[in-house]
């Protein structure tokens, strides 16, 4: 199973919109995904050392390094297919890079 982090300020629309949306795609592409969607501000290095990706909404100013793929998930929430695909895209290319199941 793939772990996603999903983040955004508050931690409660956008962060939800970028997981749900995250994992009905990757289910689409024959993935087996969990994402889960915090406030960036409660984001600390224990907790993204659990997850595979990091799918924030735009790059965080955090005080540690991030060692896992971020991938910006932004512009899934425009609900565009022509800004989310890309997302999608780097999100598997990392999961096949890395050669997640």
């Amino acid at each position: 199973m793939i772990k996603i982090l999903a983040a955004c300020g508050a931690g409660v629309n956008s962060s939800h919109q970028i997981k749900d949306a995250i994992e009905t795609e990757m289910k689409k592409r024959g993935y087996t995904v969990k994402a889960d969607a915090v406030m960036i501000k409660d984001i600390n290095e224990d907790m993204v050392g659990q997850y595979d990706i990091f799918t924030p909404i735009s790059k965080p100013k955090l005080s540690f390094e991030v060692k896992i793929p971020i991938v910006e998930a932004g512009p899934i929430l425009y609900r565009i297919p022509s800004m989310a695909e890309p997302v999608y895209d780097e999100v598997e290319k990392v999961i096949k890079k890395f050669n997640l199941k």
